[in-house]
């Protein structure tokens, strides 16, 4: 009977630990979200061919005031409750599996990296149809008027991409979306792990500092890596056909070749300036995030 209490006390924390990682995941990732909603938006007018970061912020200013700059937020927090809560999650999720099998020894770089990398497909595929969804709320207004969308919220960008378009459509770009998600979490967590042992075990910085400096250099590899790509989903997402039905692009390699023909290797790069400023305090408000929920498991011993 006792042995019978005891169990069923402990199953509702056993849940909780199970599902621990893919809430705190989505739930850091709506927040960091809500503070950078105003640069990704930037970001994307930048990838649009719109003009310089402050030619955009005066231009939205002036037609559309504060709040254009939070056009497609629904999307976005959308996007961060499936995307990083399955990304997240399944990182936690996978890494406890590896060291069980590793008989609870750290596990290699290499191997860490491998988790990212799965980790980023799981979450870009899951959160595939909210990033779509996001990118054409972004880009509508730039658009010219009889072909813009207006979307009034993210479910409803759902809801009419599958009834006019089918829906399989939701994934139109999921595989660069894929790519780049896989390539921000390699670079993110690879980075991540060498400039912690950097901090920590050359320099002798404190947790805090270790955390901190550590979590800006994996932000800016992070967007490195993953620029290349996210210019390239950008575009195929964006696109529409012209008055014969003919795309611009026939798929993201055929947008790679052109894009790289036109402007060369450093075109992939435009307006990276503002995305690695919109990339990297996403990433260091996920480690710290993280950091203080490890921190906190250990004082109470889960």
């Amino acid at each position: 009977m006792a042995d019978a209490k005891q169990q069923a006390a402990a199953a509702p924390s056993g849940v909780w630990k199970t599902i621990k990682p893919f809430v705190n995941g989505g739930a850091s990732g709506m927040l960091a979200t809500c503070v950078i909603q105003p640069v990704d938006m930037i970001k994307v007018k930048i990838q649009l061919g719109e003009g310089s970061a402050a030619q955009v912020t005066k231009k939205m200013l002036a037609e559309g005031g504060p709040s254009s700059f939070y056009k497609g937020l629904s999307a976005g927090l959308l996007r961060q409750a499936t995307y990083t809560t399955a990304r997240l999650g399944s990182f936690r999720v996978l890494t406890n599996k590896a060291i069980e099998a590793n008989d609870g020894k750290p596990l290699p770089l290499i191997q860490k990296a491998f988790i990212g990398l799965t980790a980023g497909a799981i979450g870009a595929t899951v959160g595939s149809p909210a990033d779509l969804a996001l990118i054409r709320m972004q880009a509508d207004s730039t658009l010219p008027a009889a072909q813009r969308r207006h979307y009034k919220n993210a479910f409803q960008a759902l809801y009419r991409i599958s009834a006019d378009e089918g829906v399989l459509a939701l994934w139109k770009g999921a595989g660069p979306t894929v790519v780049r998600a896989m390539s921000l979490n390699m670079g993110m967590l690879a980075s991540y792990d060498q400039s912690v042992e950097l901090f920590r075990d050359k320099f002798g910085a404190g947790e805090i500092s270790t955390v901190v400096g550590a979590s800006a250099i994996s932000g800016f590899f992070a967007a490195a890596c993953s620029l290349p790509f996210d210019f390239v989903k950008t575009q195929i997402q964006k696109m529409q056909p012209d008055a014969t039905g003919k795309y611009p692009y026939t798929g993201s390699l055929d947008c790679a070749m052109q894009t790289l023909k036109s402007g060369g290797p450093l075109k992939f790069y435009t307006g990276f300036p503002v995305y690695c400023v919109r990339i990297a305090p996403h990433v260091m408000m996920t480690w710290i995030f993280l950091n203080q929920i490890q921190k906190f498991e250990k004082k109470i011993g889960i």
